[in-house]
């Protein structure tokens, strides 16, 4: 029991990033990166540097793995000094300035002192971490999350002087900003710009399926993480051995499979896995494909057809006379005379349930783009009578028939217009 809470705790800290595997199809980049910083920390040069690329390409992870090895060479560990900003939480410069102040545990040297601006606080820290000249001076490595929310502050002034400091080689400094908007070059003032090295490395999910599979195994092998202390060797093996087989499965590889045509990203991968290893107990020892097949339907649940399991059996009618339009028109925009027109024809031909007011059917019609099932599609600004704004139906033919199958207590009828040719 305690080898199987063992093994969940690493797994744990695999999927809230703590631990990193290898990151595949960086290996350029990588090394690009590292020589910059490697060049801040141990030969004092300044440099600055971009990560740009979406979402989930692993920048953080890369930087993150990159500073593990550096900090392996005890020089560099005794000598770097690490500042970490995020955009969305150092909203102005002022609150960056105190963080500063406070990782480069420089409280107490600041205490009490009055500076005319920005950049001559910044300059004193700095300085307050020389010890001689610039060989001997603490080189400094800033890592700027969510870089283009910096471009966002007053008159660009932390990330003028940080590019300055840096081009000016006063003080061994490294600037490494990470940001998903490749565009970001464009929101920089030209001072800004000017300082800047124009250095960027570009991260895009480049991963084949085959990789993809790898990934997944190497996340949940155990002995690719030399920090791991399971005592039990036999039980490690043998968890190894399952995982292999775990992952050349055929339904284990029809769900890897979905999830990489759905998103590549690796943090949906170990969401995906959240749910599985949180089932692991002594009568549950070993992971199966059927834990990852519910843990996949879990996440890609469709939050508009769930919504859907929740309307009123006359906004479905309406849902269905809209899905008929669409039909109709091909796609075309419709209102609500239209919509209307389309439901009293199915109430007054097919339908022995109650038939409901002009009143009534506009209120449910409302509630629906309430619900954001429908959208319009003209300025709101422009007046028009709301009978005949255009409106789009924002759902799938599929998504409306899946509904059906399960919404509760739904009439024969309604089942069989949805699934009808389209009255004419």
């Amino acid at each position: 029991m305690e080898t199987l809470d063992a093994v969940q705790a690493v797994l744990r800290e695999r999927m809230s990033g703590l631990i990193c595997p290898e990151l595949l199809g960086f290996e350029n980049e990588t090394k690009t990166l590292h020589d910059v910083i490697e060049r801040t920390a141990a030969f004092g040069e300044s440099n600055s540097i971009l990560l740009i690329g979406p979402r989930g390409t692993g920048k953080s992870t890369l930087l993150k793995k990159i500073l593990d090895d550096l900090n392996k060479d005890k020089r560099i560990t005794r000598n770097l000094q690490t500042v970490y900003l995020n955009g969305l939480l150092q909203t102005d410069d002022k609150i960056a300035l105190k963080e500063i102040t406070q990782q480069l545990e420089l409280e107490n040297t600041v205490d009490g002192r009055v500076f005319g601006s920005f950049a001559e606080n910044l300059r004193f820290l700095l300085d307050s971490l020389k010890s001689g000249d610039q060989l001997s001076s603490k080189p400094v490595l800033f890592v700027l999350e969510e870089f283009d929310l910096f471009a966002h502050h007053k008159n660009q002034t932390l990330l003028y002087n940080l590019f300055d400091i840096a081009q000016s080689a006063q003080t061994p400094l490294c600037v490494v900003g990470l940001t998903c908007r490749l565009d970001v070059i464009e929101l920089l003032e030209k001072r800004v710009k000017s300082r800047f090295s124009h250095r960027q490395i570009y991260l895009f999910n480049k991963q084949s399926f085959k990789e993809f599979v790898y990934v997944f195994q190497t996340y949940l092998q155990l002995n690719q993480d030399k920090t791991i202390e399971v005592k039990d060797s036999k039980f490690v093996k043998k968890w190894n051995t399952e995982v292999e087989k775990l992952a050349k499965e055929s339904a284990m590889l029809d769900i890897l499979r979905r999830q990489f045509n759905t998103n590549k990203d690796i943090r949906a991968l170990l969401n995906l896995m959240v749910i599985p290893v949180g089932r692991l107990s002594h009568t549950h020892q070993y992971l199966l494909s059927s834990d990852f097949i519910d843990s996949f339907r879990h996440h890609s649940i469709d939050s508009k057809a769930a919504i859907l399991h929740g309307i009123s059996v006359l906004e479905l009618c309406l849902v269905i006379a809209m899905s008929h339009l669409n039909e109709i028109y091909d796609g075309e925009p419709f209102n609500f005379e239209m919509v209307y027109n389309e439901y009293r024809k199915f109430s007054e031909r097919r339908s022995s349930m109650q038939k409901f007011d002009r009143a009534v059917v506009m209120k449910a019609f409302e509630h629906l783009q309430q619900l954001e099932l429908i959208m319009p599609l003209d300025n709101s600004s422009v007046r028009i009578q709301k009978e005949y704004r255009l409106m789009a139906l924002l759902l799938d033919k599929s998504q409306i028939l899946e509904t059906l199958q399960k919404y509760p207590n739904c009439p024969t009828e309604i089942k069989q217009w949805a699934q009808s040719a389209v009255l004419t």
